[in-house]
């Protein structure tokens, strides 16, 4: 490779299906062209009910029952649904979640819905001979890499170990089964994030790793006790300064504070942002001045620049300085663990916070299982700040799904995310039940054999839109997908008021209040710009310098001129050389 971190883009003239290549049109090879004309085909999601290469039924035997062994063995290892006359079997690092990842009693991660649906379909069975919890996954995986002791299919999920599979020959080229064995309506998914999600995983002109399609999740937004509001006879905030009020009330109250406690205000992480928007950030606040802290930007003269450094980055500091002053914001956030963030509100310490749409599942359903009579309302306060087109992301936070180098069925992984999320979803009306049934039951991802999702950019907001048709009676409930259904169900139980579940609560807040209220205020998911070669990650000593600097700007402990000496000392610690780096690799 050109260089360790380079990635080359697919050429913006191809769809998806066909990958750049740094040299000439007569350099592309066969695979490539084939994979071109097939996404092609596939480009529009409209319309697809199916894989047109094959279907589930017409891969196992002929009309007498009897399969023709050698031509089932071909079918199934060039089509996405072709099942294996004989068991397969494949070997499998698996990334486990907490309390077995919510599976139903007597479920294990070798034997649950999802296992038992792929034996059927498809005639394969996972081995998990790793298992790993998240916080010491990527440990794990690092050894299984330096040992090249690699299971036959494994997620990877940062870019370095990445990298390191790639340069050492370990891992096996994807393009010819990504073209062959992933169906119609995947590859219509991959499309909807335009042309580098597939390229994030493409190195020399070969996909070596297939990329997590990571759904648009949306803007935070503020969480608050509504059933704490009507207490205290507040209305509901239709502004971001009238939030800032509620809040300031639910502490001059001493809302959910017992006797020597110190009531909590907003809850704040440390980090203050996330690149991925993660529960605990106050990133709404920095969106209200088009800042855009940790993250790349274009400045209004094009350049890039690191956005923790901009006036409006600034601003919003500023802004926060005066939150905690009012004593809105945590006053013991900076000495807050994430974990005890999540006790705050657990426990019903706190009545404010900012997340995103999923929250209701994580943590707000142990808080409700808790205390029944505790109610959330999500409010979206920054509908008027929509993020610009400037800000750059990368692929650092991505998963990536690999298979071993001599493996004998590499194809094996484009079936499984196929069938998982295509045909169980859209195809499959009569079979596909106790699969469907595990998001209705807040399943955790991690119970996947491959712990990654794949699905439209624009698929949670379409899920909403389409129950929200159904409840109004303007759409049948027969239109709806199989995953559609599960959170439909579990809606019209919330509604119905009878026998209901902390499930059924989340599924309601989550699907229809939370994400209904960005669908309701015009919220579009924007195409971002990835940073070409490297992540743009930034070194640990300038993410603590900036980390310390902006803590001790909110607490007052350091006067807000102390910014512009946090930019300097920025610069000059080694920021103004990764600066032109990145300019350089993206000029």
């Amino acid at each position: 490779m050109k260089n360790k971190k380079r990635i080359l883009a697919f050429s913006m003239a191809f769809s998806l299906g066909g990958c750049g290549v740094e040299n000439s049109e007569n350099e592309k090879s066969k695979h490539w062209e084939k994979l071109k004309a097939e996404n092609a085909e596939s480009s529009d999601t409209e319309g697809i009910t199916g894989n047109t290469n094959s279907t589930v039924s017409d891969t196992t035997s002929d009309d007498n029952g009897k399969a023709d062994s050698d031509n089932s063995w071909e079918k199934a290892s060039t089509t996405a649904y072709g099942k294996y006359p004989e068991l397969v079997t494949y070997t499998l690092g698996q990334l486990n979640g907490a309390n077995n990842s919510n599976l139903p009693e007597g479920n294990t991660y070798e034997d649950n819905a999802y296992t038992r649906y792929l034996k059927e379909i498809l005639n394969v069975q996972n081995q998990s001979i790793y298992m790993e919890r998240e916080d010491r996954y990527n440990d794990y995986v690092n050894v299984l890499v330096n040992d090249h002791t690699l299971p036959d299919v494994l997620v990877v999920c940062d870019r370095e170990t990445l990298y390191n599979l790639v340069e050492n020959d370990l891992i096996e080229d994807l393009t010819e089964v990504y073209a062959n064995c992933t169906s119609p309506r995947i590859k219509a998914m991959y499309n909807s994030y335009g042309s580098q999600l597939l390229g994030a995983g493409t190195f020399d002109g070969k996909l070596m790793a297939l990329p997590e399609a990571v759904i648009d999740h949306g803007p935070c937004l503020l969480w608050l006790r509504k059933d704490w509001m009507e207490q205290l006879g507040l209305e509901e905030p239709e502004s971001f300064e009238e939030a800032m009020d509620i809040i300031q009330a639910f502490q001059e109250n001493r809302m959910g504070a017992e006797e020597g406690e110190e009531p909590v205000g907003l809850v704040c992480d440390t980090n203050l942002v996330s690149v991925t928007s993660q529960n605990y950030s106050v990133e709404p606040v920095f969106e209200k001045f088009y800042a855009y802290p940790r993250r790349w930007i274009k400045d209004e003269n094009g350049e890039i620049v690191y956005g923790s450094l901009t006036k409006e980055t600034k601003s919003a500091l500023a802004y926060l300085r005066e939150l905690y002053k009012r004593g809105i914001l945590d006053e013991n956030f900076a000495l807050r663990a994430q974990n005890n963030l999540r006790d705050l509100v657990v426990e019903g310490k706190c009545g404010a916070f900012f997340g995103l749409w999923w929250t209701p599942n994580n943590p707000l359903m142990e808080e409700i299982e808790n205390d029944p009579e505790a109610d959330w309302e999500p409010y979206y306060l920054t509908a008027d700040y929509q993020e610009k087109n400037n800000v750059y992301t990368s692929f650092s936070d991505n998963k990536y799904v690999v298979v071993r180098k001599g493996y004998e069925h590499p194809e094996i992984i484009m079936k499984i995310v196929s069938v998982l999320f295509d045909y169980s979803r859209f195809e499959d009306k009569e079979n596909a039940d106790e699969i469907n049934s595990y998001f209705g039951l807040n399943v955790d991802p991690t119970a996947r054999p491959l712990v990654i999702n794949v699905d439209y950019n624009e698929a949670i907001y379409n899920v909403t839109k389409d129950i929200r048709r159904v409840i109004a009676g303007t759409q049948k409930e027969s239109n709806l997908s199989a995953l559609e259904k599960s959170y439909y169900s579990a809606c019209i139980k919330y509604l119905s008021g009878e026998d209901v579940t902390a499930e059924d609560w989340a599924a309601y807040k989550s699907r229809i209040s939370a994400v209904g209220v960005l669908v309701d205020g015009n919220y579009k998911p924007l195409q971002r710009q990835y940073l070409e070669e490297s992540d743009g990650e930034v070194p640990n000593i300038l993410a603590s310098l900036e980390k310390n600097a902006f803590i001790q700007l909110i607490m007052g402990e350091q006067p807000m001129d102390y910014f512009d000496t946090f930019v300097q000392e920025w610069y000059a610690q080694g920021g103004q050389e990764l600066t032109e780096k990145i300019r350089e690799e993206n000029s």
